[in-house]
């Protein structure tokens, strides 16, 4: 028999921001717009305003329900990047994506609060913390106060120190155990709409990774909705000797596991093939 603390609980099906509500009863996909020089991944390299917008009106025809906008490379051993840099990069682009697709949520992926406040103000609608509220303790009550759902994500260490021989006792029970406490966390600041992210590739190792995927389910015990950020990761190209650009295919496949395990949010660099595999994975559960 389970006990109170592993007991399988209900996952809300929607997300509110600012009055806005967004429902998650299926998978849905989140498209990832890169406005640094510097991702891991070619496609994500445009720093140009127009090829931005471009690509946002390309991830929301093919399918995507949030864009998440970011402007620090978290790789491992990427550089620090300046709050100021950071403004100058994300600012514009969600103003100009804001401008012309009002109704869209968006999403900015920053740990820090006065990012988070600056995006919220210029139409940001969930924030998406790398550090789940450890690189700044101001985060989680800027967040509440914002009124806005926060994805909490997992990590060791942080971005340039993340690989450095990352160590767990059971990497499942561990992720799992850290994200319960900082869910914790973020319903006494007053956040109401937590997602968590088990964090693939932030201070894991490729088995670490792999674990993670093949008992992701367990991350339900949470009680909130569960964001899966597989996307070209090295857990893909190191296992087929092939790099980021040719790891579609394995990203493909890996989705569809995280959906059997019961993601609810994708996060990707290609939008029409992940809305592909959710089609799929929703005639195979209705078979």
């Amino acid at each position: 028999m389970m006990d109170a603390k592993n007991t399988l609980l209900p996952v809300q099906s929607l997300l509110q921001s600012r009055g806005k509500l967004l429902e998650i009863s299926k998978p849905i996909v989140m498209g990832i717009l890169n406005a640094t020089p510097d991702s891991f991944y070619n496609q994500g390299r445009q720093s140009q305003l127009d090829e931005l917008l471009q690509e946002a009106e390309k991830m929301l025809e093919e399918g995507a329900t949030i864009l998440d906008i970011g402007g620090i490379s978290t790789r491992p051993e990427a550089p620090t990047v300046t709050y100021e840099e950071e403004l100058q990069r994300v600012l514009p682009v969600l103003q100009a994506i804001h401008l012309r697709f009002p109704e869209v949520w968006l999403s900015v992926d920053t740990y820090r609060a006065s990012m988070a406040e600056a995006a919220v103000a210029e139409g940001a609608a969930i924030i998406n913390d790398i550090s789940g509220g450890r690189f700044d303790d101001t985060m989680l009550a800027t967040v509440a106060r914002l009124k806005v759902p926060y994805i909490a994500m997992h990590i060791q260490g942080t971005p340039a120190t993340m690989q450095h021989n990352p160590q767990y006792e059971d990497v499942v029970s561990d992720v799992r155990n850290q994200l319960r406490e900082i869910s914790d966390q973020c319903a006494l600041a007053g956040i109401v709409d937590v997602v968590v992210d088990p964090g693939f590739g932030f201070g894991k190792t490729t088995t670490h990774n792999f674990q993670l995927l093949k008992n992701l389910s367990s991350l339900r015990l949470l009680g909130r909705p569960i964001l899966a950020g597989l996307s070209r990761k090295s857990m893909i190209w190191k296992t087929l000797s092939s790099t980021p650009d040719t790891a579609l295919n394995g990203t493909t496949a890996l989705h569809m596991i995280a959906l059997q395990q019961g993601a609810n949010l994708l996060r990707v660099h290609d939008v029409k093939e992940a809305v592909e595999v959710i089609k799929l994975w929703e005639a195979l559960e209705t078979a």
